[in-house]
């Protein structure tokens, strides 16, 4: 009985998981698919045409053409590359060098008021951008960044996730070595800095991997506080995609996600353990 059971649950979950990639299949057929076939499939989609759309496993007619177009023949496509690499990785940085302080601070430092900044970290994560959007785009205007990088990085320095899952590895390290530590003449900063920062590497390396992977994918916020479309990331040159430059949509679908799958392939160990540590209620 206990194996009919274990068989039913894998089935469900191999569904599942087949139904999650399916986006994926479909980013990696269409960009190895033929122009004409992809008109042909989607018209009625993109094209205002008559009847279902249509798709197949595998493509008829496969071709490197939407690629070698992509990468050989679409200069705005490396513009929007670099943008996106640039927001990210100083998202990125400003992430680790502003969250690891304020993460290490609640998780070992007793002060007044820090159940109530805690509770407002949470209210924070949990808010969506749809929320936030008009307060951020004021402050932003009055700041005279926008139509800039700079305000779409700003906001998304100081995120309040990576802090949350920063704190409960910070959280596991042993007392003992800390007062070990402060014993041998340690002071708060070396404590964090030589304690600290090894002891949570997990934590932070797993918050790193999911903000690179939220600021690479975001859309909203860039759309929201940029106009001027030589600053657009990546993510925002998928929606300009029409049907006659399909093939080049999905190309770039493709090869948009190739450094995303790569970092989280990398880096799945540790996601795996900040979803645990995540999960873990205090």
């Amino acid at each position: 009985m206990k194996k009919i059971a274990n068989l039913f649950i894998f089935i469900i979950l191999a569904v599942l998981a087949l139904l999650i990639c399916f986006p994926v299949l479909f980013a990696v057929t269409g960009g190895f698919s033929a122009q004409w076939e992809l008109e042909k499939n989607l018209a009625a989609i993109l094209g205002n045409a008559d009847g279902l759309a249509d798709w197949s496993i595998l493509p008829k007619a496969p071709t490197l053409e939407p690629l070698i177009h992509l990468l050989m023949d679409s200069p705005q496509y490396f513009v929007m590359f670099w943008n996106s690499l640039k927001i990210s990785l100083l998202i990125l940085v400003g992430q680790l060098v502003f969250g690891m302080p304020a993460a290490w601070s609640l998780a070992r430092f007793v002060f007044p008021g820090k159940r109530i900044i805690s509770a407002i970290y949470l209210v924070l994560m949990l808010m969506p951008f749809q929320v936030l959007m008009l307060p951020e785009y004021l402050v932003l205007n009055d700041m005279g960044i926008l139509d800039t990088h700079a305000a779409v990085i700003a906001p998304a320095v100081f995120s309040t996730f990576p802090v949350f899952i920063m704190q409960r590895f910070f959280r596991s390290v042993p007392e003992a070595i800390l007062e070990a530590a402060r014993i041998d003449g340690a002071g708060n900063f070396q404590i964090f800095l030589r304690i600290g920062i090894p002891l949570g590497a997990p934590g932070i390396v797993c918050s790193a991997i999911l903000g690179f992977l939220e600021s690479w994918n975001m859309i909203e916020q860039p759309m929201t506080f940029i106009k001027t479309k030589s600053l657009w990331p990546l993510s925002l040159f998928l929606p300009e995609i029409s049907l006659s430059d399909a093939g080049l949509g999905f190309a770039a679908a493709l090869m948009m996600l190739i450094p995303a799958l790569l970092l989280f392939l990398s880096g799945q160990e540790y996601l795996e353990q900040g979803i645990a540590a995540a999960a873990v209620k205090e």
